[in-house]
């Protein structure tokens, strides 16, 4: 029997109990939340998918942030086992630590290919949204990540000690989605 399909779908009411199992997930694993925007407030699930909504259209972001849509990949249609941001545009500060797209995948799902799925899909909604830049960073200590962005198509552009951080960040670019 083939696997449940994948999709990366936007944030829904209908998955809310789906979502929130998610985040309690990385919670008793101890894991941090990210992308950072598992960490928005949620009780109010109507008011934290408008506020993902507004993101998106790049209201409502603090100073420093830019616009960013937040994706769910989902599982079967019922399972979210990933959640993934795009940011619409690079600053000084995502060019050094952040990149173009995070993601993160639930800890009961991890080595199951998640990875490579959710961020082949999220370069494809990059794409999308017409980015002319795509780079995605992370921690060097990081080698299962850093696996999957080359396996993905991106290439090792730079390294940098980040010491307010203590660890060396990779930055991959992509020149091409495929």
């Amino acid at each position: 029997m083939p696997p449940p399909a994948l999709a990366l779908a936007r944030p829904s009411a209908h998955l809310r109990d789906a979502y929130r199992t998610l985040i309690a997930e990385f919670a008793a694993n101890g894991d941090a939340l990210v992308p950072f925007t598992l960490g928005f407030e949620n009780t109010d699930f109507d008011a934290s998918l408008f506020k993902l909504s507004d993101c998106a259209r790049g209201i409502g972001v603090p100073d420093g942030f830019v616009a960013h849509s937040t994706f769910w990949l989902v599982r079967g249609g019922t399972e979210v086992v990933g959640v993934s941001n795009v940011r619409h545009a690079l600053t000084p500060a995502l060019l050094r630590e952040g990149g173009s797209i995070g993601y993160g995948i639930r800890p009961t799902a991890c080595r199951q290919g998640m990875g490579n799925a959710i961020l082949r899909l999220s370069l494809l909604r990059a794409a999308e949204l017409g980015l002319p830049r795509i780079l995605i960073t992370c921690d060097k200590q990081n080698v299962a990540s850093a696996a999957v962005i080359v396996r993905s198509g991106g290439v090792l552009e730079s390294e940098e000690y980040l010491a307010e951080e203590g660890e060396n960040v990779q930055r991959y670019c992509f020149s091409s989605i495929r």
